[in-house]
């Protein structure tokens, strides 16, 4: 829990705040605080939700991140403070989509909330998209037809479970399913139906609490660009095509 200590007596210092101060605000024994500030001692699960929320940065920061070497004021706040992740831009001002290309997507479980590792995803500019954070995720197999193996899914971040509908499509990601596409229906607030277009594949429920993310389909970019995909005929057409030209020479790299 090094790091963990090292960045809350960051934020305190930070914030001119005394270990007394920040024990009363958190309703606990000062005596019992100073164990977390210098590391001999971790917070339980529900005390560390209380510090978190009380610096305003997510759980993934605080254990997994040295923040010190990141500027916070830049990283986009998300839902209930899950996690954070930075918006990276161009010269030109023009915010900049990152692409899991099969390589990264091994490391993606361990460093989706790590800002290092999203700055060091392949990144392009893509000029059709609305508001919002947008990435690129591979899918795999053949569960989501007429979406080909080896495709990719240009996605929006979805920051909470109340953004989901019923029937639309997907990227999950969760600890144990790792990275999937799948047409999602909501069962009650806390269960996912994850539903495969292709019948061969039984439907199967997920956890709200196991969701890392969810990144709801804006568009494919596979050998064949589907219809429902391109609302500005061939110029659009043509331009996928160049995308994926791009993103294919990205990857090999």
């Amino acid at each position: 829990m090094s790091l963990f200590s090292d960045n809350i007596r960051y934020l305190r210092i930070k914030n001119g705040y005394s270990q007394e101060k920040v024990a009363q605000d958190l309703s606990i024994q000062r005596a019992r605080y100073r164990k977390y500030d210098d590391g001999t001692s971790e917070p339980p699960y529900e005390l560390l939700k209380k510090i978190s929320a009380y610096y305003g940065l997510s759980i993934d920061l605080l254990l997994c991140v040295d923040i010190r070497k990141i500027k916070t004021q830049e990283l986009l706040k998300l839902d209930n403070n899950r996690i954070l992740f930075p918006i990276t831009v161009d010269r030109q001002g023009n915010n900049m989509v990152e692409i899991v290309t099969q390589k990264a997507k091994a490391g993606y479980l361990t460093g989706y909330a790590d800002p290092e590792y999203i700055e060091s995803l392949l990144q392009f500019y893509f000029p059709l998209l609305g508001p919002g954070h947008h990435r690129v995720f591979p899918i795999e197999g053949d569960s989501m037809p007429p979406h080909a193996d080896g495709a990719f899914i240009i996605s929006r971040y979805i920051e909470s479970l109340r953004e989901v509908k019923d029937g639309k499509t997907y990227i999950i990601i969760s600890r144990d399913e790792g990275i999937v596409y799948k047409r999602v229906t909501r069962k009650g607030e806390d269960t996912l139906l994850l539903v495969s277009d292709n019948p061969l594949y039984e439907p199967y429920e997920l956890h709200a609490g196991d969701v890392l993310e969810i990144w709801e389909f804006e568009y494919y970019l596979g050998k064949k660009d589907l219809k429902a995909s391109l609302p500005h005929g061939n110029d659009i057409g043509a331009m996928f095509e160049e995308l994926k030209r791009e993103i294919r020479q990205l990857a090999s790299k």
